[in-house]
């Protein structure tokens, strides 16, 4: 599948990063990325990132582009559809979509049998390092390689059963969250004793990349790095021992299951609703 302009249906946060990931790629310009976005303080400032081709009317942006990629608000997404279904070629574009709580086949109800796929990167696809799952629906093997080879460029892909995405999207897109938090109290300890805001923060986010890549690259458990670092009766156990007698393990569990408990009743509206 030749991608010869792509469409990106919503200019928030996500759809800005997966635009700015897709031209450090090389293989994309101004030229070939479309946003369709209706705010005009937003279209401001799309404006002044350098893009070029923003459109208003959704159905003349997704017009000359293969790949459409929905990235809207989840109240938003069936008016989209909507709108863009009488002006979809089923042989020549698949819509992506990165909307949480709407699944596949209610996409399906409305686009009838358009190649798809949900998709759920985050936000670090902008320095194509997102951590993005997938599920295909009406899709042929080409068009699933050509989407899974784009966003490999992204960072890392893997494919999953459609149940599993909404947690994907708290793990791996709330995640980017819930890791800058950790990350700024961290910076916040380093200030406490010594070091200036921007010295701490740097020392802290290179500390939190290098322990990301030793799991990464050595696939060991966190559990197997942590050994290396904590001898006995050392600083470190004694801190960690602190942190997890503050709750600092369960607290994060909680926060993930909030999360996802909140998104699943998310889920259960949208169907009821549709």
């Amino acid at each position: 599948m030749q991608i010869n302009q792509i469409t990106i249906i919503g200019g928030g946060n996500l759809g800005v990063s997966i635009s700015k990931g897709l031209l450090k790629l090389n293989e994309f310009s101004y030229d070939n990325i479309v946003i369709s976005e209706k705010r005009d303080l937003r279209i401001e400032f799309l404006k002044n990132e350098g893009f070029k081709n923003i459109e208003k009317d959704n159905v003349k942006a997704i017009q000359n582009s293969n790949i459409i990629i929905i990235s809207v608000k989840p109240q938003q997404i069936k008016d989209v559809l909507q709108e863009i279904k009488n002006a979809l070629k089923s042989d020549e574009q698949i819509v992506l979509s990165t909307v949480t709580g709407f699944s596949l086949n209610e996409m399906n109800k409305i686009l009838k049998d358009i190649p798809m796929a949900r998709i759920m990167p985050n936000t670090a696809i902008e320095i194509k390092e997102s951590m993005t799952c997938i599920s295909f629906l009406n899709t042929n093997r080409d068009q699933e390689t050509t989407i899974i080879d784009l966003f490999n460029k992204l960072g890392k892909t893997i494919i999953l059963q459609e149940d599993l995405l909404d947690a994907v999207t708290v793990l791996g897109a709330c995640g980017i969250a819930f890791a800058l938090r950790f990350l700024r109290a961290a910076t916040q300890g380093g200030i406490e004793i010594g070091f200036s805001a921007e010295l701490s923060q740097l020392i802290v986010a290179q500390t939190v990349k290098g322990a990301a890549q030793l799991i990464l690259e050595n696939r060991s458990h966190p559990e197997t790095e942590i050994d290396k670092v904590t001898t006995p009766q050392g600083i470190t156990i004694s801190g960690l021992n602190e942190m997890e007698h503050q709750g600092f393990s369960s607290a994060l569990i909680k926060g993930l299951l909030t999360s996802y408990n909140k998104l699943k009743s998310i889920t259960t509206n949208n169907n009821k609703n549709t």
